[in-house]
């Protein structure tokens, strides 16, 4: 198409301005130009075939001329009323030049009629082609502007996501560290057994790439990040947790679910239990978090930072495929959230050390 374009139309448009100049007029002179001699009418057409080249070079260059001096984000109308017009004229110079000069030489010499058809039929014919090669640009300008803007947006998006996940590390590494540091003065043994859950928590955060990951391996995550919690937490924490094995199907963004799991952990207090509770409805994930609060923290506040990035995240991720509540009471905090995710095509198979992993979380 491209090659039909470059090397063959602009011949075929000049034979067809040619022809209907010559087509009006033979109408009103009444000449019949097939009976002209056969060199006359092989010049004319080799001229014309010639001119088609010229003039579709004309337009290309003036094009080109255009895109260098008038910024994307002109005035389209004014522009194209300024493209226009130097077409116009250049193209009337272009026909006088070229024709004028032939029709004054050849059959009975330059006619009024024969001004007004050089000057009409070629710039009709002109001016068509502007509108479709120019409309073209246009188009291309235009879904290449929009492909441009979508990259940045996306690009943009990328960028928060991974801020906002980023987020998440400072609040669990502190508090991760404080629990192996008391742990060094009581129990060595156990400090080791938390460094290695908490390298696992760090490979997990910093070295899976996976643009989804399945659900048993955010609720292995989750069980190390309780293991964890549970050394430093009191021993009359009492904890509730409960997932359905029926999720280990699912996939879902990483780290959404760990945000109301630290959270519950952050703010236990009161009664001192945690609820953790994940099943799944209707190809829907239910994840909810439910732990006692003092009364003082109603004026506090319970969340904080992490559950408004959570917010953004899931806005992100999840628009419209998810819902995600917070309530509290006078002794009470509960967040629950849903997802709609997708469904994994093939069933992940379970190795025998994710067998070994989930009975040692469980």
């Amino acid at each position: 198409m491209n090659s039909f374009r470059k090397y063959i139309f602009p011949g075929l448009y000049g034979l067809t301005t040619y022809l209907s100049i010559r087509l009006l007029l033979d109408t009103v002179t009444g000449m019949k130009f097939w009976e002209r001699p056969l060199q006359m009418n092989v010049l004319e057409f080799s001229l014309s075939f010639l001119s088609g080249y010229l003039l579709i070079g004309m337009h290309h260059w003036l094009h080109r001329y255009f895109d260098r001096h008038w910024s994307d984000d002109a005035d389209y109308r004014k522009r194209v009323l300024k493209e226009l017009g130097v077409i116009t004229v250049a193209t009337i110079i272009f026909q006088n030049c070229t024709l004028t000069p032939w029709a004054a030489l050849t059959d009975d010499g330059l006619q009024w009629y024969d001004v007004a058809d050089i000057n009409v039929i070629p710039l009709l014919y002109s001016l068509i082609y502007y509108g479709f090669s120019r409309s073209n640009n246009f188009l291309q300008a235009y879904v290449s502007n929009k492909v441009k803007l979508q990259q940045v947006m996306n690009d943009q998006l990328q960028a928060e996501l991974k801020f906002l996940k980023a987020q998440l590390h400072p609040h669990f590494l502190f508090n991760a560290l404080n629990t192996i540091y008391f742990q060094m003065d009581e129990d060595v043994n156990a400090a080791k057994k938390s460094v290695e859950q908490f390298s696992e928590l760090l490979r997990y955060q910093l070295y899976d790439q996976q643009q989804t990951v399945s659900i048993r391996h955010e609720i292995q995550y989750l069980h190390s990040f309780i293991n964890l919690q549970k050394v430093r937490a009191s021993d009359k924490l009492v904890l509730n947790v409960r997932f359905d094995t029926a999720l280990y199907e699912q996939e879902v963004y990483p780290l959404l679910l760990f945000p109301l799991v630290e959270n519950a952990f952050k703010y236990v207090g009161g009664e001192y239990w945690i609820n953790i509770a994940a099943s799944l409805e209707n190809n829907t994930v239910h994840f909810v978090v439910e732990n006692a609060v003092p009364e003082i923290t109603m004026t506090a506040g319970v969340g904080g930072i992490g559950l408004e990035n959570l917010r953004r995240r899931l806005q992100l991720l999840y628009p419209g495929k998810h819902s995600f509540d917070v309530s509290r009471t006078a002794r009470t905090f509960r967040a629950a959230l849903s997802i709609q995710p997708e469904l994994v095509a093939l069933q992940t198979v379970t190795t025998e050390e994710d067998e070994d992993k989930m009975r040692h979380h469980g």
